[in-house]
């Protein structure tokens, strides 16, 4: 038995769209998880005609998929962290600041779509940021980086119904700590800039933490903490995110790269961090703001 999910930005969930794919695919009651922006119906056989539907409801603005029942609320969130949890990619920020922004962007969106080795392009952007006094961090930090609608619900609800929660990066310790603070996470774990001097001396410390590594991180804090890799809920946007969010229980791509989003379990393109909340049946009135 799975559930077929809808999610939109408040207001634009239409029930009359609830009601037509509940008619036309034979659900079950309707549950509305909030007004106007997620519901979700039991569903017994897998829609035949689910891409074609979901590209036909995406203009809307709507977010269609297809959840499992058994085992919906996870114990474990991983989450990366550019373009997932921030709004931004850190590095091209703080490549901003030295001068370098055009370049080190191209790289990393090149990177993020897979179209590159992580290590490499790792070792290449880091390498033009050679000589950055160390403060630059902050000034990224106030002036450049927001944090990604949803994402402070997100944690403390999950937190609050008993999960643990991780922000596992291929960016920067000087990012993550920072934002795991601001975000409420348990933990953190991310590359390390090398600095001296107060300057970044365009070299970071290995082993580096790519696409092998957040899988490995997904795996160990499970063992960790005696739960299995099906209680997880995973979220990112890379390529380099496509190994954990294909081993979790529940893998989402959120607004992510046409290679990242066609690849995984799960695709949200229009609802914000929240829509995880939703994908495990959480309902608007349990969330803790």
């Amino acid at each position: 038995m799975h559930v077929i999910s809808l999610i939109a930005k408040p207001g634009m969930l239409e029930p009359a769209l609830v009601s037509s794919l509940q008619s036309a695919w034979g659900g079950g009651d309707a549950n509305w998880l909030s007004p106007d922006e997620a519901a979700e119906f039991p569903l017994v056989d897998w829609p035949g005609n689910l891409e074609s539907v979901r590209e036909d409801i995406a203009p809307r603005g709507v977010d269609l998929n297809v959840v499992p029942i058994d085992g919906r609320r996870k114990r474990l969130l991983i989450a990366d962290m550019d373009s997932t949890m921030v709004e931004q990619e850190c590095i091209d920020e703080l490549a901003a600041e030295a001068g370098v922004g055009d370049r080190v962007a191209d790289i990393t969106a090149r990177a993020m779509n897979g179209e590159l080795d992580f290590e490499a392009a790792i070792d290449e952007r880091v390498g033009l940021l050679k000589g950055l006094p160390v403060d630059a961090f902050d000034k990224v930090l106030v002036d450049r980086i927001t944090l990604a609608p949803g994402g402070k619900t997100l944690v403390a609800t999950m937190k609050a119904h008993g999960g643990h929660t991780a922000l596992v990066s291929g960016g920067f310790t000087q990012f993550t700590n920072r934002v795991a603070e601001l975000l409420g996470f348990d933990e953190n774990r991310a590359n390390t800039l090398i600095e001296e001097d107060g300057m970044l001396t365009g070299r970071v410390a290995r082993p580096i933490l790519g696409r092998e590594a957040k899988v490995m991180a997904l795996d160990e804090i499970s063992r960790r903490l005696g739960v299995t890799r099906e209680q997880a809920i995973v979220v990112g946007d890379g390529a380099n995110d496509l190994g954990m969010i294909n081993r979790a229980g529940l893998g989402v791509a959120l607004h992510a790269k046409p290679s990242v989003a066609t690849a995984a379990q799960v695709s949200i393109d229009h609802g914000d961090l929240t829509a995880l909340l939703f994908l495990q049946g959480y309902g608007r009135e349990d969330f803790v703001d």
